[in-house]
């Protein structure tokens, strides 16, 4: 911290926030790193379908293995050095993945440890930013703090894809670690040491006050389905953009398929917000109803959709974006409601683990799809789709199941 901040208290938070955000950003240059070149990993590594859905939801596994310890730990230890010896994870598996990856199994084991970085970067920065926070600008930090994980996987999608293509992909992910690096140089300069804290225990959170409450229940099953749909799309848009763009040789379209994929998910982040004012003015459970039935039938719509040229299949998908992502803050808001305020945090850890499972499944089921279907590849792109449309049209059914007598 500079002298300039110490006497200025009114702009150290708002510094604090722009520099953890800052962070959080260059941690995620790696997220979607391998979604952006998939379509050349096929090729040269000669994957089959099902081996890349594995590969891309190996990083969400390691997630969910990783997120209960690692956010546990900061109940015990400073939050700083979680999240400070995981942008090192970060750095090391993207290295990691650029000099040594060479095919499934390498590729598989990188992933999965860039997953237990986001793991220790994501929610333990969230906990050191809004423990050196106070009063209103405490919300506010935390607001801007979470938005910026879509901002995170935009940048990915678009640096990721542009270096691959010009330099190389090895290029992108030495980008990718570089960038994490820098991560870890910013917040070990603006987050203060902090002592404290409880001794030391590693455990999982206890979950059973929380699953007995259906309507908890409901909500984590809603977000897995979610997450399944929203993780099978980024990762597989860019490849299935490479096969509407290969189809249409020849009609000169200007389509990139990582510029569509950055658009898609920058259009996602102001559709959760709109999503939430949706729910608190029709109701939580009938928005998220409808924007999930949406989103289920405009699934089977976009699969479907290769014989159209290209640019009209890039809006179609940008459409699409809109409703995947337009029941994610109501979701999240939900499931604080009716979590019991004792054990909120609790809730908030099986919350976060039921959607990183569906966050893995949900690449992988995708490309089981598109094996089945690989004799004939447009109608198997349409078959991988209607999985989403089946596997989120699972929300409104599970919210209906354990819905009880509230507003929310």
């Amino acid at each position: 911290m500079t002298a300039t901040s110490a006497k200025d208290p009114a702009l150290r938070p708002l510094r604090l926030v722009a520099a953890l955000c800052t962070a959080e950003i260059l941690t995620m240059i790696g997220v979607a790193a391998f979604a952006a070149l998939l379509p050349e990993f096929r090729a040269q590594w000669q994957l089959s379908n099902t081996e890349a859905g594995w590969i891309s939801g190996v990083f969400f596994a390691g997630y969910v293995a990783a997120v209960p310890f690692l956010v546990g730990l900061t109940d015990h230890l400073d939050a700083r050095r979680i999240y400070l010896v995981s942008c090192a994870i970060t750095a090391a598996a993207s290295f990691l993945f650029a000099a040594f990856a060479a095919g499934f199994w390498s590729a598989l084991f990188a992933r999965a440890v860039a997953g237990v970085g986001l793991a220790g970067t994501y929610m333990p920065g969230l906990k050191a930013l809004s423990e050196r926070i106070e009063g209103a600008h405490q919300s506010r930090a935390v607001a801007f703090y979470t938005s910026s994980f879509g901002l995170g996987i935009a940048l990915s999608f678009l640096l990721s894809g542009e270096v691959g293509t010009r330099i190389g992909w090895r290029a992108a992910f030495v980008l990718a670690g570089l960038c994490a690096v820098a991560a870890l140089l910013i917040a070990h300069t603006v987050l203060e040491p902090r002592g404290g804290g409880r001794p030391f225990v590693l455990r999982l959170p206890d979950f059973r006050p929380v699953v007995k409450r259906p309507e908890v229940l409901g909500y984590c099953t809603a977000y897995a389905v979610h997450n399944w749909e929203l993780f099978a799309l980024r990762s597989w848009v860019v490849a299935f953009l490479g096969f509407v763009v290969e189809r249409h040789a020849g009609s000169g379209s200007p389509v990139s398929p990582t510029i569509v994929a950055t658009v898609m998910t920058l259009v996602g982040m102001p559709a959760s917000v709109l999503g939430n004012e949706l729910a608190l003015r029709i109701g939580r459970r009938r928005a998220v109803t409808w924007v999930m039935s949406i989103s289920a039938a405009a699934a089977a719509v976009v699969g479907f959709s290769s014989f159209l040229p290209p640019m009209a299949v890039a809006v179609l998908l940008c459409a699409y974006a809109i409703a995947v992502n337009g029941d994610s803050a109501a979701l999240t808001a939900g499931l604080l409601q009716v979590a019991p305020s004792q054990h909120r945090g609790a809730a908030m850890a099986l919350y976060s683990s039921c959607g990183f499972v569906g966050a893995f499944l949900g690449p992988l089921v995708f490309g089981m799809a598109l094996d089945l279907g690989a004799p004939k590849p447009a109608l198997a792109w349409g078959l991988a789709f209607v999985s989403l449309g089946a596997a989120v049209a699972l929300g409104p059914v599970a919210l209906a199941l354990t819905a009880r007598r509230s507003p929310c």
